[in-house]
């Protein structure tokens, strides 16, 4: 799996952060950075609900 961030509409809630801590985190700066670009499948469960819970739509989960 693979994990990809639209950073032009990415708002950095935090909400994925909150879900997939291990692959998400917003930083000091204000700005979200990708832990993992390649999560195992154990977090594929935890990254598609960031995903899904994204309110700007930014995260997309491939394979």
């Amino acid at each position: 799996m693979k994990v990809s961030v639209d950073f032009d509409v990415c708002a950095s809630t935090g909400a994925c952060m909150q879900v997939a801590p291990e692959v998400f985190e917003v930083r000091s700066d204000g700005y979200l950075y990708v832990l993992q670009e390649e999560p195992g499948e154990e977090l594929r469960d935890k990254v598609q609900q960031a995903a899904d819970m994204c309110p700007t739509a930014a995260i997309t989960v491939e394979g």
